[in-house]
């Protein structure tokens, strides 16, 4: 991860307009967002043995806007910077970092979908139907965490990178 503090190294990039930072660190929520409910909830879909476009469909939308909201709501770059700041950039921060990111988000985003699906199970079968709750709940958040823990290793970098080369206010002015 490339350092986002407003202090660059002498012959670095130039600084980031802290305006022009928070509206990139939207900008990759919104993308992770939607990246990380693609795969998880395609994870969900596929270990709970049921799949079906339809319900896929619901579980991505649904996790989606989870998303979205704890993005908007959890500091993810403060976050990153802090870990990057006692770490050093390189790869032990980025494995960290992924690791902090997935703790914050996998649990609730898992733990929401799981007692959604259980509720409208139990519902639909009247409650006779024979789920193991907790047992459901384990499976998926073990399997969507560490699906999780890896589309965040790969993709959260290609967004920041995407993100900030294609901010045009990151760019030295020609004079």
């Amino acid at each position: 991860m490339e350092d986002q503090s407003m202090e660059s190294p002498v012959g670095g990039p130039p600084p980031i307009d802290p305006k022009v930072m928070r509206g990139i660190g939207i900008r990759i929520s919104l993308c992770m967002g939607i990246t990380l409910s693609f795969f998880e909830s395609l994870t969900g879909s596929l270990i709970g043995g049921h799949f079906s476009p339809a319900s896929w469909l619901i579980s991505f939308l649904t996790s989606t806007v989870i998303s979205i909201i704890l993005g908007l709501i959890i500091p993810m770059g403060k976050i990153s910077r802090a870990i990057q700041a006692k770490h050093g950039p390189g790869i032990k921060s980025r494995l960290l970092d992924s690791l902090v990111s997935d703790l914050i988000y996998t649990p609730i985003i898992t733990t929401i979908m799981v007692t959604g699906v259980y509720l409208i199970a139990m519902k639909v079968s009247g409650g006779h139907a024979e789920l193991n709750y907790l047992m459901m709940l384990l499976t998926s958040f073990i399997a969507c965490f560490v699906v999780g823990y890896i589309i965040i290793f790969i993709v959260q970098p290609i967004f920041m990178n995407i993100f900030i080369k294609n901010n045009k206010n990151n760019k030295p002015e020609n004079k």
